[in-house]
């Protein structure tokens, strides 16, 4: 068995598993932590419509605070959609999920998806050195925050290199990507990437808790 044998067969299916099951006992864990009975009065409200409007209403940041985080505001919903578009629209990973759930979508060109992807790398560094240097987000970082980069920036790092030749032969950096893209996948469930499966239930359930009591999360 080749390392790419072994990165795209064993390790990733392992590391699969390891992912669905972690963010669903994450899930439930959310959802079953023991709560104290609200035994007020509700207020005349829809829980599903403060739930909602929550999560529209925090994806904003407060306008008092608009300026002191503009460049976390930017900068996180640029390499948020620069990932999202290079895993979901480079030609090589829609064949993947082709192979996996039966059907494909059109592809954006090798150059759009290396352009991107070097932009949402080099904002990702961009970010994680102002985490190590800011004096306030440096007191609150922790190995998670750093780590959690890491996993983030590996896959896109190897994957510009196994698409332009660059580094090892084609095969070998192929499979290198494959083991960051497992790593990830690993760790998913127990960093704060994690967020990414909570944060709009979270929200969701603040919108119509705060929402019953005649409040706004």
């Amino acid at each position: 068995m080749t390392l790419l044998d072994f990165a795209r067969g064993p390790a990733f299916q392992w590391s699969l598993i390891i992912l669905v099951f972690g963010v669903l006992w994450r899930l439930l864990g959310a959802l079953l932590l023991a709560r104290r009975k609200d035994k007020s009065k509700p207020r005349d409200h829809n829980a599903i419509a403060d739930g909602a409007l929550t999560i529209a209403t925090r994806s904003l940041p407060a306008h008092q605070f608009e300026k002191r985080i503009r460049f976390q505001h930017y900068t996180g919903y640029a390499w948020h959609i620069g990932l999202f578009v290079t895993v979901l629209f480079s030609a090589p990973h829609i064949l993947f999920f082709k192979d996996v759930i039966g059907f494909g979508w059109p592809h954006l060109p090798n150059s759009v998806i290396l352009i991107g992807a070097a932009v949402t790398l080099a904002i990702l560094i961009a970010v994680t050195i102002r985490r190590a240097t800011h004096p306030v987000m440096r007191l609150i970082s922790n190995s998670d925050d750093y780590i959690s980069l890491l996993m983030t920036i590996a896959p896109l790092v190897t994957g510009i290199l196994a698409a332009a030749h660059v580094g090892f032969r084609y095969e070998t950096m192929l499979a290198i990507h494959w083991l960051s893209v497992d790593a990830l996948f690993v760790w998913f469930p127990f960093g704060k990437l994690i967020h990414a499966a909570l944060i709009f239930p979270a929200r969701f359930q603040a919108g119509a808790a705060y929402g019953r009591r005649g409040a706004r999360a």
